[in-house]
């Protein structure tokens, strides 16, 4: 299953990324954690063990001699288990005891050197393997597959139209989101420059901050709301708000742009959390939602406005210096997410889960009641799990649901009508993402746990309502849809078939621009 996607710009990338190597600091920092959580462990099987105590002096459990259940006749486990806590536990003690030779000229089993080393020769391979183009843009794909979380670094080589994993990072949960970020953190902090991050949430209640251009790294360089003292407080208050940290699932993130050291984040414990990535810590708590709050989003420009929706059928909008103040819009079922207008930055929508989207105005809230919205457009059967808008074509928007479709909406002039309506067989939709570098082409992710890569303006209907905007891409291109590279399995007759019918002017699974898609929308004003 594909949870959310992000793309990361071309040219933002290291061109040779490098292979994490664990440091002495490194070595001693785990070695920290893990002692701490183990002492954590202990405490909480002796205050299981009291419990177990109580229940085994139950009258009614005498006769059964539960206490000596386990116990084999010629030994005792306990003796076993004190015999381990007398050791001195070091994770890494065999790694650290191997020798090794600094430069093979040292190492007498190797003849060769120079160029025809062959160590020298498959370096250099790995480096040409794991080299990154100017031209290559990146899409992160948070996936599960077998309850074991991952974050795929895909590389799509623009001028193939092929798609591969470079790497990934294990996750310590089901990822709910991933936002991109330039601020270096972590190892890196404090170094000139921008860096190439991403931040992740999960059902865990902290955040997650891997450096992209580091590869193999077994722990992520910073993790916000995590350290022992709020692991600790977040077992015992799981789901109750807390000022410093979150203490439930993180359900949404966004980085602040303008102020780049700012990162917020949604939760499920009611509350959006304020991040100085430069401390690492929380710096304000927000508890204005009165349900969980499923997604947060920071103005384009305005540096210090933010816009929050959450279960309880509201969205928020609020400066992050007066919190106080919020002007407050209601919709028709749960939120599953919010995007602020690029091209009309006033102006907002909100996707819910009944399958509907509205397009409100910031402007007409008085005394902290928003007004009606604009238009209501219906857009699915089911939730509308995903939504994005054209960087660059103002009145483009595409949508995602648990419907199984991707739509194309063109919204000018505030009258939606739909383009295209398509299956790209990833299932139940959990993202669209267009990409910065190339904006007809359309990230998808779902269910089914294949990322695809559509180009909308190889649609003739696409082509046909925004053929000026589009411009140079309007023909068609080499490849409609793009997926990962599968060397196990051979797929291309039905990759073909999809194409085929992309291509084609209609089909089963396609809906084009027409008459009837007026009855998707309802104006507000009518």
């Amino acid at each position: 299953m594909i949870s959310a996607l992000a793309w990361v710009r071309k040219g933002v990338a290291a061109e040779k990324p490098t292979t994490y190597t664990m440091t002495e600091d490194e070595y001693s920092r785990l070695q920290s954690i893990a002692k701490e959580e183990i002492n954590e462990a202990k405490k909480e099987l002796k205050e299981r063990a009291k419990t177990d105590d109580t229940i085994m002096n139950d009258p009614a459990l005498k006769d059964f001699d539960l206490e000596n259940y386990d116990t084999d006749e010629e030994g005792s486990d306990d003796g076993e288990e004190a015999d381990v806590d007398k050791q001195n536990v070091n994770l890494f003690s065999n790694i650290k005891g191997l020798a090794y030779y600094d430069d093979n000229q040292e190492d007498p089993y190797i003849t060769v050197h120079g160029e025809e080393d062959p160590a020298v020769m498959d370096q250099k391979e790995e480096e040409e393997e794991v080299r990154i183009l100017g031209s290559d843009s990146l899409l992160l794909v948070a996936k599960t597959e077998d309850d074991v979380s991952n974050l795929e670094v895909c590389v799509l080589e623009g001028d193939q139209d092929n798609m591969f994993v470079h790497h990934d990072f294990m996750l310590s949960s089901f990822p709910l989101a991933v936002e991109w970020l330039d601020y270096r953190v972590g190892r890196k902090a404090g170094q000139e420059g921008g860096g190439n991050y991403v931040a992740v949430a999960t059902f865990e209640p902290h955040i997650e901050i891997w450096d992209l251009d580091t590869m193999e790294s077994m722990y992520p360089d910073l993790v916000l709301g995590a350290n022992a003292t709020q692991k600790k407080a977040q077992r015992k208050t799981r789901g109750k708000p807390h000022s410093d940290f979150h203490t439930d699932a993180v359900m949404g993130l966004s980085w602040n742009k303008n102020v780049r050291n700012l990162l917020a984040s949604s939760s499920a414990d009611k509350t959006v959390k304020l991040w100085d990535l430069a401390a690492a810590k929380c710096v304000q708590s927000y508890n204005h939602h009165k349900d969980k709050v499923q997604a947060v989003k920071w103005h384009p420009s305005e540096a210090s406005v933010m816009l929050t929706g959450g279960y309880d059928k509201r969205v928020g909008a609020l400066d992050s210096r007066a919190p106080a103040a919020i002007s407050w819009w209601a919709v028709d079922d749960d939120v599953e997410s919010i995007m602020w207008d690029a091209h009309s930055p006033s102006h907002f929508y909100v996707a819910t889960e009944a399958g509907t989207i509205r397009y409100f105005d910031l402007r007409t809230a008085s005394s902290g009641k928003g007004s009606d919205p604009i238009y209501t457009l219906v857009a699915h059967d089911e939730a509308v799990s995903a939504m994005d808008q054209h960087p660059t074509i103002p009145g483009l928007l595409v949508t995602g649901s648990a419907d199984e479709t991707v739509k194309v909406w063109d919204v000018r002039n505030n009258k939606p009508s739909m383009v295209v309506s398509r299956n790209l067989d990833v299932g139940n939709v959990f993202a669209t993402v267009f990409c910065p570098d190339e904006p007809m082409l359309v990230a998808v992710g779902g269910s089914s746990g294949e990322p695809r890569i559509w180009d909308i303006s190889s649609n003739a209907d696409v082509r046909q309502v925004f053929g000026d905007a589009i411009g140079a891409r309007a023909a068609a291109p080499k490849r409609a849809l793009i997926g990962l590279q599968n060397d196990e399995e051979n797929d291309d007759e039905s990759r073909d078939a999809i194409i085929s019918e992309m291509y084609g002017a209609g089909g089963a699974k396609s809906t084009p621009h027409g008459d009837d898609d007026a009855s998707m929308a309802s104006d507000s004003d009518n």
